[in-house]
């Protein structure tokens, strides 16, 4: 017997424990190096444990839903072991289905939730049926099925215990709204130039960085532009100081299953358009599997709140501590406006920004505002830097 330890990771100074979800292995599984073994979640992010070496899963000592510390022992792989084979996968002629084999805890547990594993797709190794393979069919069949409690009456109530990452985004809300003066400015926008010069080179800038070019590239650089007049809105608070960035590390605010996150563009200043396109697609797609990293979304100077792409008309967005302000964006909508005494429609996008009154001034806060409505209204000034 030759056994590794399977440890937590190192977490950042900022997470003081995590939560196990889900043991992808069983006791007695086989075990390739770099396979997920669980799913580990903390306030921040949800992440992988793989294997570290191949062999067999000989004991769990932390189970499923059990908080763990930054390296603590939860499971032991044995690297000398061989697993119990499973049946052997049916060899049919061509044309013909193959049948995926079913582990006895995976058999097990699609007994229990009623899920027929014949018709599964099995995604394990030679085709077997993983105990991933059995909850998605069951999210699949019953997307809303949670544990209720159905008192007399025929009065249903849930009660769903937060996750960690929920639990996280909670104390942070009420921690900026209980340690900042926070106040909103309103500002409306005239996005038709930043629709006509995309709507002119979507085509090829497509074609040349192998990505669309959206909007979130426009208000990224035109958010860059006016921090860049006024460093104050891009400081943060820290006691009684006030700490200015010369850097410019933008959050964006992504909504996802698994609850609201915002990954860092690091030095938005010195990205190109594409590349702000490309990491905003990235991390979208990440957000969406709990593929993003601490790292990935720790810090940040100043986020951007996009509600338009839920149809938002208008919100107060709250400010990501320890950060002094945050742009939220809004659905782009055809209004009746006045140009030059006369009435025209044109499309308009409403901006707020939230910002911390105890080092932030209202005169800052409109001016910073206006530099943004300047840049997207007058687009060539972000792309000549003026």
């Amino acid at each position: 017997m030759s056994l590794i330890e399977v440890k937590v990771p190192q977490l950042s100074e900022s997470v003081s424990e995590a939560t196990l979800l889900t043991w992808h292995k069983q006791v007695g599984d086989s075990v390739v190096e770099g396979e997920n073994l669980i799913d580990v979640e903390t306030d921040k992010v949800v992440m992988e444990l793989p294997a570290s070496k191949s062999g067999v899963l000989s004991k769990i000592i932390k189970g499923d839903g059990e908080k763990v510390g930054s390296e603590e022992l939860i499971a032991l792989i044995d690297t000398a072991a061989v697993a119990a084979q499973a049946a052997p996968v049916a060899e049919v002629s061509s044309g013909a289905e193959v049948s995926s084999a079913v582990p006895p805890s995976v058999r097990k547990l699609a007994h229990e939730h009623d899920v027929d594993t014949s018709g599964l797709q099995g995604t394990g190794r030679a085709g077997r049926v993983t105990k991933e393979d059995v909850l998605n069919a069951m999210e699949q069949a019953a997307p809303q099925a949670v544990p209720a409690i159905a008192p007399a009456g025929n009065r249903p109530e849930q009660r769903v215990p937060m996750t960690r990452i929920r639990q996280r985004i909670a104390e942070r809300l009420l921690q900026s709204q209980q340690n900042a003066a926070i106040l909103t400015t309103f500002n409306e926008v005239n996005m038709q130039p930043v629709i006509d010069l995309r709507n002119k080179y979507k085509d090829s800038f497509e074609k040349k960085h192998g990505i669309k070019l959206g909007f979130s590239c426009f208000f990224v650089k035109a958010a860059v532009h006016a921090l860049q007049k006024f460093p104050i809105v891009n400081a943060s608070v820290d006691g009684t100081d006030i700490i200015y960035h010369g850097y410019f590390d933008i959050g964006v605010a992504i909504g996802s299953e698994r609850g609201l996150v915002v990954p860092i563009i690091r030095d938005a200043d010195k990205l190109s358009f594409a590349d702000i396109e490309k990491q905003i697609a990235d991390f979208g797609a990440r957000a969406k599997v709990g593929k993003l990293t601490m790292e990935e979304l720790t810090g940040g100077t100043f986020s951007i709140s996009n509600g338009g792409v839920f149809g938002s008309m208008l919100s107060t967005p709250i400010i990501n501590p320890p950060q002094a302000a945050i742009l939220g964006i809004h659905a782009t909508k055809d209004r009746a406006v006045v140009e030059n005494g006369q009435i025209v429609i044109r499309p308009i996008n409403y901006l707020a920004v939230s910002y911390d009154h105890r080092i932030i001034d209202g005169r800052e806060a409109v001016l910073f505002l206006g530099a943004i409505k300047e840049a997207l209204e007058f687009p060539g000034r972000i792309l000549l830097d003026l």
